[in-house]
């Protein structure tokens, strides 16, 4: 028994011997009280367009591949060496990164930050959710697609895989909190929700805006609020 404990136990004990009832011992500041301790590594997205095999067709010619710059920590996806430009009503971003493999709806991910610069106002959405959702004009080496809807902010969510969902107690799209762990700026991201699959990597996945605003980087490790 450490000397706070001790203080603490002949407290207790001083006070039942008055009758007066023990005050509850209140939290350290930026401290959370959780039954276990859930450690995520953070990966930080930044801008990025999903494509459909129809799309890519149009801006980089029919029947194109992508072909793979670097692996995903999500199995089986990959930073291709293909980008494409962004225009906007305001301005253009250009070298934007395609995600692969091919989707079934081409999807555009952007900050909040990004959307300014576009002059968009893109809603938060989980990735796939791209109905009511601004469009956008995608340019390629082989042509132009004007985008009718599917540029999101993409919600900050965690991938985890069927089993460890189990293991932790977690549900598909239950909803939690995340505090950041050793920064200089700590900082606290409510509805972070759990994304389920039979193969995932166990991840935070987070904008640039929030990585910047809370002084993380990819690899960093957060905590889970229970």
């Amino acid at each position: 028994m450490d000397k706070e404990q001790l203080i603490d136990t002949i407290t207790e004990l001083v006070l039942k011997e008055l009758g007066v009832s023990s005050p509850q011992r209140q939290p350290e500041p930026g401290s959370v009280v959780s039954p276990k301790s859930i450690r995520v590594p953070v990966g930080i997205s930044n801008r990025h367009i999903h494509i459909s095999r129809e799309d890519l067709d149009v801006i980089y010619g029919k029947g194109y591949e992508l072909t793979v710059r670097n692996p995903l920590n999500q199995p089986g996806e990959f930073a291709a060496r293909e980008t494409v430009t962004l225009v906007g009503p305001r301005h253009a971003i250009e070298r934007v990164r395609i995600l692969g493999p091919v989707r079934r709806h081409t999807q555009v991910e952007i900050s909040q930050t990004d959307a300014i610069v576009l002059g968009l106002q893109p809603p938060v959405r989980v990735s796939g959710d791209i109905e009511n959702t601004p469009g956008i004009t995608i340019v390629g080496p082989k042509g132009t697609l004007v985008l009718k809807q599917g540029v999101i902010r993409a919600n900050r969510h965690i991938h985890i895989t069927e089993e460890d969902a189990r293991r932790l107690g977690f549900n598909d799209r239950q909803l939690v909190a995340v505090r950041t762990i050793n920064t200089d700026k700590p900082t606290l991201f409510y509805d972070v929700m759990i994304r389920i699959s039979q193969k995932a990597f166990f991840e935070l996945h987070i904008d640039t805006d929030d990585g910047n605003a809370a002084g993380l980087k990819t690899g960093d490790e957060v905590e889970v609020v229970l």
